[in-house]
C-alpha cells in the first residue's frame, strides 16, 4: 500500500467510523453490526500503525484507549464552574419564583428549563475548529485535571462536532456517569474474582476518570449527558436554542429536559420525576431549574457562589430500616474520633448498605439516644453517603443497654479529649497512635500533596509495623534493602518506590506545606501561606498577626499554624526533610503587572461591554494592580456598570453611594484607549454544577 492509499483509506476509515458511532450513540441506530463495526476499527489501527504520519488527532482509535498518564496536568478553566444553591422543599421553589419576579420587578410567569440532576463527575470539554481539544475536570472551580485521554474513551463524547454551524471555538459541559447496569455488571465480575465490590456508581466515575491507563478507562464504560454551552458571541437567546444547538451537533443530551412555563409547570415536572426517574439508566438526587431566557439570567446575575437564576431541587432520600449490630470507632489522622454503624446488611438506593457513619458522641447519646440491637432507619446523603436519620422505637427489646461514647482510645487506650466548641472527641496521643501516625504518612503522600508512586496503605502499614517509618521525613532514609523485605515486595516495586520518593523532591512547596497535615491547613490555605510568604522559614517565624493579614487566614489557622511550630519533633522533621532536598521555597514567577495605577482599589464588574468581556476587564484591572470582588459593600472603590446591569446590584450601589464608572471611564483610568473595531463582546457566562 502506498503513502497515499494509506493516507486516502485511513481518512475514510475514521469519518465512517465517526459516523457510525454517531447514529448509534445519539440517534440510537445500528448502521452496520458490531462484528463489522470492530473489524473496521481493527484495520483503522493497523494501518494508523503502520503509518503514523497519517493518524489523525480525533481518530476513533483513540476511544479505545492505551495512553499512559504519569500526571494529569492542571488546566485553568477559562469560565468558573460555580455551585447551585439547593432545596428538599416545595415552598422554597415557590420562593424562588417569587424571589426572581421581585428582583426582575415583573409579575408574568418566567419561563424555565428543567432538567435532571445527573450523580455523577462533572465534564469540561473545549473544542476548536470542532475538534475535542481539552477535557478537564471541575477541580476548585477555577481549575481541574486534564483529563483528555481519559474523556476520548467515553463514546458519547463526541471527538468531532458534527455539521457546519458550530463556532470556532466553543466550550460544552456535562456529567460524566457510570450508567447502573454497567456498574452492577463490574461489582458482578468483581465479586466472582474475588475482590471488593465498589461501593457506588458516582465514586466508581470518580475513581476511574482518575485511572492513569486510559486503556482500563475504556473497558469501564462510561457515558456521558452534556447541558450547557459556553462561548463567546453565540447567537442563542435562550439555554433551550443552547442546548438543541449542541445536540445537532452531537452531543448526547439527556431526553429528560423540558421547558416550563411558570412555577406551576415546574412543580408539574418535579413530582412527574421523583418516581420516574429511577427508571433512568443513571442515578439521579434532584432537578434543576434555570431560567430560560440568558438575558434575564444576565440581568439576575450571581451571588459569590452560585447563579441567582438556577437553583436545584433535591428528592427526599431512599430510606431503610435494618438492625445495629454494634458501633466500632476509626481514629483519624488527626486524632478525631468517629463512630460507625455495623448494620445488618440491607439494600438501599441500589446497593448493599452494612455501614453508616454516626458523626460524634451527641448523635450517639442526644439526637438518636441509640440503644443495644436497635432497628434504625437509613438514608443515603444525597444518595450516596449512608447515614442513620431514626431509631423504630416500636421495635426496641425491653431492657436494652443504652449506647455510650468509648473514655479511650479504641487504638492506644489513651484518653479521650473534646474541645471546646468542638463536637469530636479526640485521642491527644498524636506521637504514639498508630492510626495517627500512619495517617499522616498517607496523607503526605496522596496524589494533592507528594504524589508518591507504588506506595499505599498496605506498604505505610508495613512499614511502620516492621519499625521502618514513625514520621515522613523517614521515608527518604528507605533502602532498597529494607524494602525487599516487605511482602509482595520485589526488586521493580522496590526500585519503583525509591525512584517515586525522589521524584517527589521536586513537588512544588505548597504541596509539601499541605502534605505536612498542620491542622487546618488544607489544599488552599496551603497555596496562599506559599505564595505570601515564599519559604518555610518566614511561616514559622509570623507572627499571629501577620498570619491573619493573609487573605481567608484566621485566627484559628493561624493558632495551629503557631502550636505546629512550637513543636520541637515537628521542627526537626521539616529540617530533615529539607536536608533531604524537598521544596521550602515557593519559586513561582511573580506575574508582572502593566502599572500601579490601581492599587489598593477595588472593583465590582457588572452588565454586559461594548469592548470587552467581563473576564477581560477583571484582568486589566488585576494587571494595573487592582482587585476584583463579586460583591457591593461600602468598601467598595468603583463598580464598572455595563449594560443590562442587574437592577438589585444598581440599587445597592445608588444607597451605598459606591462610585460607578463606564468602561470608557475605566480605560482612561489605566491610560489606555478603547479598541478601534466597535463589534459588541457578549458577556462572559459561568458555569455551575
Amino acid at each position: 500500500m502506498t503513502n497515499q492509499e494509506a493516507q486516502e483509506r485511513i481518512e475514510k476509515l475514521s469519518k465512517d467510523l465517526h459516523h457510525y458511532n454517531y447514529m448509534y450513540y445519539q440517534k440510537h441506530t445500528s448502521v452496520i453490526s458490531d462484528y463489522d463495526f470492530d473489524k473496521l476499527l481493527e484495520e483503522l489501527i493497523e494501518l494508523e500503525e503502520k503509518f503514523p504520519q497519517f493518524k489523525q488527532d480525533n481518530s476513533p482509535s483513540q476511544r479505545v484507549g492505551g495512553t499512559i498518564t504519569k500526571d494529569f496536568p492542571t488546566v485553568k478553566h477559562r469560565y468558573r464552574m460555580l455551585s447551585l444553591g439547593n432545596t428538599y422543599s416545595k415552598d422554597e421553589l415557590l420562593d424562588f419564583d417569587k424571589r426572581l419576579k421581585k428582583l426582575l420587578g415583573d409579575d408574568k410567569e418566567i419561563e424555565y428549563i428543567c432538567e435532571m440532576k445527573f450523580d455523577g463527575v462533572s465534564i469540561s470539554l473545549t473544542y476548536e475548529n470542532g475538534k475535542l481539544v481539552t477535557a478537564a475536570t471541575r477541580g476548585d472551580g477555577v481549575q481541574g485535571d486534564d483529563v483528555t485521554a481519559n474523556a476520548k474513551t467515553i463514546k458519547t463524547i463526541p471527538l468531532a462536532a458534527q455539521g457546519d454551524d458550530f463556532p470556532a471555538d466553543f466550550e460544552v459541559r456535562g456529567e460524566v456517569f457510570m450508567p447502573n447496569k454497567v456498574f452492577e455488571e463490574l461489582n458482578a465480575q468483581r465479586a466472582k474474582e474475588g475482590k471488593d465490590t465498589y461501593a457506588n456508581p458516582r465514586n466508581t466515575t470518580s475513581g476511574t476518570m482518575k485511572l492513569q491507563d486510559s486503556a482500563e478507562v475504556a473497558k469501564r464504560k462510561l457515558d456521558a449527558y452534556l447541558y450547557f454551552l459556553l462561548g463567546n458571541n453565540l447567537p442563542f437567546k435562550t439555554h433551550e436554542e443552547a442546548i438543541k444547538a449542541i445536540e445537532r451537533w452531537g452531543f448526547n443530551v439527556s431526553p429528560t429536559y423540558k421547558k416550563c412555563t411558570g412555577i406551576d409547570e415546574v412543580m408539574e415536572y418535579v413530582n412527574y420525576w421523583e418516581n420516574e426517574r429511577k427508571k433512568l439508566p443513571v442515578e439521579t438526587d434532584g432537578a434543576v431549574i434555570k431560567v430560560n431566557d440568558i438575558d434575564l439570567q444576565e440581568q439576575l446575575g450571581f451571588t459569590s457562589k452560585s447563579p441567582r437564576w438556577a437553583i436545584a431541587y433535591k428528592y427526599k432520600a431512599e430510606a431503610a430500616s435494618t438492625r445495629l449490630n454494634s458501633i466500632t470507632y476509626q481514629v483519624g489522622r488527626t486524632g478525631s474520633v468517629t463512630p460507625v454503624a455495623e448494620l445488618e446488611p440491607v439494600l438501599l438506593a441500589g446497593t448493599t448498605v452494612k455501614r453508616a457513619s454516626l458523626h460524634n458522641a451527641d448523635e450517639i447519646e442526644t439526637r438518636l439516644q441509640l440503644h443495644e440491637g436497635d432497628t434504625v432507619f437509613v438514608e443515603k446523603g444525597g444518595e450516596i453517603i449512608p447515614k442513620v436519620t431514626s431509631v423504630d422505637l416500636s421495635k426496641r427489646v425491653a431492657n436494652a443497654k443504652a449506647i455510650a461514647f468509648i473514655d479511650c482510645c479504641p487504638e492506644c487506650n489513651t484518653q479521650l479529649i473534646r474541645k471546646d466548641g468542638e463536637a469530636n472527641h479526640y485521642c491527644p496521643n498524636e506521637k504514639g497512635c498508630p492510626p495517627q501516625i500512619k495517617g499522616r504518612i498517607e496523607h503526605f503522600i496522596q496524589r494533592n500533596a507528594m504524589d508518591i508512586d507504588s506506595m499505599g496503605g498496605e506498604t505505610i502499614s508495613q512499614l511502620y509495623e516492621k519499625g521502618l517509618v514513625k514520621n515522613v521525613a523517614d521515608l527518604y532514609d528507605l533502602t532498597m534493602k529494607q524494602l525487599l523485605t516487605l511482602d509482595r515486595f520485589g526488586e521493580k516495586s522496590a526500585r519503583n518506590l525509591v525512584e517515586g520518593l525522589k521524584q517527589s523532591k521536586s513537588i512544588a512547596f505548597a504541596r509539601v506545606l499541605y502534605g505536612l497535615g498542620i491542622r487546618f491547613v488544607g489544599k488552599t490555605v496551603a497555596q496562599k501561606l506559599a505564595t505570601h510568604f515564599k519559604t518555610m522559614d518566614a511561616i514559622q517565624q509570623a507572627s499571629q498577626e501577620e498570619l491573619v493579614a493573609v487573605e481567608d487566614i484566621g485566627d484559628r489557622i493561624a493558632e495551629s499554624l503557631i502550636e505546629h511550630f512550637k513543636d520541637q519533633d515537628n521542627l526537626d522533621i521539616i529540617q530533615r526533610l529539607q536536608a533531604h532536598g524537598l521544596q521550602f521555597e515557593d519559586n513561582t514567577p511573580v506575574l508582572q503587572k502593566d502599572s500601579d495605577k490601581l492599587d489598593n482599589k477595588t472593583f465590582v464588574v457588572s452588565g454586559t461591554f461594548k469592548h470587552f468581556g467581563r473576564e477581560e476587564l477583571k484582568q486589566k484591572i488585576e494587571a494595573n494592580g487592582g482587585k476584583v470582588v463579586s460583591s457591593i459593600s461600602k468598601k467598595l472603590d468603583y463598580l464598572i456598570a455595563g449594560d443590562k446591569m442587574g437592577p438589585s446590584k444598581l440599587d445597592k450601589a445608588k444607597k451605598l453611594n459606591v462610585t460607578m464608572i463606564s468602561e470608557d471611564d475605566f480605560l482612561q483610568m489605566i491610560g489606555q484607549q478603547p479598541p478601534q473595531s466597535s463589534a459588541p463582546a457578549n458577556p462572559t457566562p459561568t458555569l455551575f454544577d
